[in-house]
């Protein structure tokens, strides 16, 4: 009988299912289905894992919904007890699943575990060890560009980055799944946070590890990852952020949102980064509902939720940008 769904949804991602989905095959726990939610592909996605992976339950969509929107379709048909993420670009070391499965059967109190990605061309490198959240309101890739070894043991982070994670089931139907108004980015900053509210903790395992072929679907700093990710960005905060926190943490979440637009307008996107700001607090009145809703049902202490929270190191931030920008611009150029 199987203990967990692992839950891949896919656009367009012919190409990246070959090694994603043999890396499933190949895994050393065998306790689990898998099931693709494909976004109205077409390149033929559906009818390839028809093909070569039979095994495979495959939910075709008419079209491209969202991941979040796709990934909840897919989590309605699920009945195990856990219920993993996999991103089509990422592809699972033997050991991942069992690992991610032992460390919440070992741990009660975690509600859901962060695995160890790994950049796939560059395998010595981190891509993030789990999330974390700072005191200025964003989100932070944990251990991004650091070397593979370290962040060595297992540890209570913020949250998990759902390109490989494993949830309990049963914290998602009490706190519910990813906010469909997201469409895409952050959604798991959310649930991380929504799960932290109510007392379910993340367990960062480094033994899940995965290799992730980086922005093969959502390049950074494109109009799209801007559009989302700032939008989103503010949603995570007025809804998830206590009360309490919100009068410390404000004054650095507003001086983040300067740097943004000083980042952006120097690179010529002011207004990506104008608009994603103004449909973010269009929509007030619906994130001012959602936080009633998620603050009522918040039964951890502010501190507990404080002490989650890191130091925001803004020069740090933005000069990686400024070196990841340049990175890519080399890579184009050659």
């Amino acid at each position: 009988m199987e203990l967990a769904t692992v839950i891949i949804v896919s656009w367009n991602g012919r190409h990246l299912l070959p090694d994603c989905l043999n890396s499933l095959q190949a895994q050393e726990f065998k306790k689990f289905e898998t099931i693709v939610v494909d976004n109205g592909s077409s390149d033929g996605s559906v009818e390839w894992v028809h093909r070569h992976h039979p095994e495979v339950r495959v939910v075709p969509l008419s079209s491209n919904q969202g991941f979040c929107a796709a990934n909840n379709i897919g989590y309605r048909l699920i009945n195990t007890k856990y219920v993993a993420l996999l991103n089509n670009d990422a592809v699972a070391h033997p050991l991942w699943l069992e690992s991610l499965v032992d460390a919440l059967e070992k741990n009660n109190q975690a509600g859901f575990a962060a695995s160890k990605i790994l950049h796939y061309e560059k395998p010595d490198t981190i891509d993030r060890a789990g999330d974390s959240y700072t005191r200025a309101g964003v989100g932070l890739l944990r251990g991004r560009g650091m070397s593979f070894h370290t962040y060595e043991k297992p540890e209570w982070i913020f949250g998990a980055c759902a390109a490989a994670a494993l949830y309990r089931k049963g914290m998602i139907d009490e706190i519910g799944f990813f906010d469909e108004d997201f469409f895409l980015l952050h959604e798991d900053v959310d649930l991380s946070f929504r799960a932290q509210l109510k007392g379910y903790r993340c367990l960062y395992v480094p033994a899940a590890e995965v290799y992730h072929k980086t922005s093969s679907s959502i390049v950074r700093d494109s109009n799209i990852s801007i559009y989302y990710g700032h939008r989103n960005m503010e949603w995570v905060y007025l809804q998830n952020m206590p009360g309490r926190l919100l009068g410390r943490t404000i004054v650095l979440h507003l001086a983040h949102m300067v740097g943004s637009f000083i980042y952006f307008s120097c690179r010529g996107q002011i207004r990506n980064i104008l608009r994603a700001k103004w449909d973010a607090f269009r929509h007030i009145k619906a994130v001012l509902q959602k936080r009633r809703r998620i603050q009522k049902g918040k039964r951890v202490e502010d501190v507990y939720i404080w002490n989650l929270l890191e130091s925001e190191h803004f020069l740090t931030r933005y000069m990686t940008h400024v070196q990841r920008n340049q990175t890519r611009n080399r890579k184009e150029s050659l």
